[in-house]
């Protein structure tokens, strides 16, 4: 499929992409990409964004990652935005360049994982970034500091004023935090966009331009109707399906992120990933459980998303 010409906006809602793997191994399966990207596109996503943390990316290598971004931006019929995150500063700018290279419309970066790092050294991680990788596409800074170090406010209001970085991706899920981020873009031009799905329609409603949704993988009509319904100032049939959301995420939030929406994706037809660490039997039986039940609540959330 050729690619089609498209602009990055950062706004609507840009699924976070999982990365399907082959059935019998840990090897990514590059068709089932393909075929998910098609899958995205046609649910009414704005865009994709391959290797967050819906996409595991740290359990793959430096040939997997390039290799599967080269083939998505072939394959996308919408914007991709290539996660470069990594442990150290020399990956993160080695995946972005390739990135880059591949012809990714955008570059999402979260500060070196797993150690705690101070503000200043953060700072200094993303200074440097920037500087390497220069300004050929737009790059988000991601604050998930659920998973790595936190990113104050202070910070984020230095590095957008730096004028490299396009916006900022919040995953934190704190509230009045978030409404600090908005209001640092009444005075600095840039894109503020939520990760957390639990707030997502409050987030629009308060000014934010779009979400980038793990749950937008599995179910991207419903994120989509969603930012309609909010668009077009239908609060009742926004709640209504922010609330059917919510009883996805609140099963999805029974398991090891991100199984529920990996098991989802593949009750959509689509090539899935296979848990890499053993599920407790309970647990398996647990996500029996949500088969059954997203099985029965898709088709009625699909036709009131179609309505939005």
């Amino acid at each position: 499929m050729a690619r089609a010409a498209r602009q990055l906006e950062l706004a609507g809602v840009l699924a976070s992409s999982i990365t399907p793997r082959r059935a019998d191994s840990q090897d990514p399966d590059f068709s089932g990409l393909l075929d998910l990207l098609d899958f995205l596109a046609a649910g009414g996503v704005k865009g994709i964004c391959l290797f967050g943390a819906t996409g595991e990316f740290l359990n793959y290598s430096f040939a997997e990652r390039q290799r599967l971004v080269y083939l998505a931006v072939k394959r996308s019929r919408v914007p991709l935005i290539a996660g470069v995150s990594h442990s150290t500063l020399a990956g993160a700018i080695q995946l972005a360049d390739e990135a880059i290279a591949s012809g990714a419309d955008g570059l999402v970066l979260m500060p070196a994982y797993f150690y705690r790092y101070s503000q200043r050294e953060i700072e200094e991680f993303y200074l440097q970034f920037a500087r390497e990788v220069g300004d050929a596409v737009p790059i988000l800074i991601h604050n998930f500091p659920q998973v790595t170090s936190k990113l104050e406010l202070d910070l984020m209001r230095k590095l957008i004023d730096t004028g490299r970085f396009a916006g900022i991706k919040d995953s934190s899920g704190d509230w009045p935090f978030f409404e600090q981020l908005l209001e640092l873009r009444r005075t600095r031009p840039c894109a503020i966009l939520t990760g957390d799905d639990r707030t997502v329609a409050k987030a629009l409603r308060a000014g934010a331009d779009g979400a980038v949704s793990g749950s937008a993988c599995a179910v991207p009509e419903l994120l989509a109707g969603m930012f309609r319904a909010v668009s077009s100032n239908d609060r009742p049939r926004a709640d209504a399906l922010h609330a059917r959301l919510l009883e996805f995420v609140e099963w999805a939030d029974r398991f090891p992120f991100p199984i529920a929406i990996q098991r989802a994706v593949a009750l959509r037809g689509q090539k899935s990933a296979p848990p890499l660490t053993p599920l407790a039997p309970e647990t398996r039986q647990a996500l029996e459980e949500f088969s059954a039940w997203f099985a029965a609540w898709f088709p009625q959330t699909n036709k009131a998303a179609a309505h939005a």
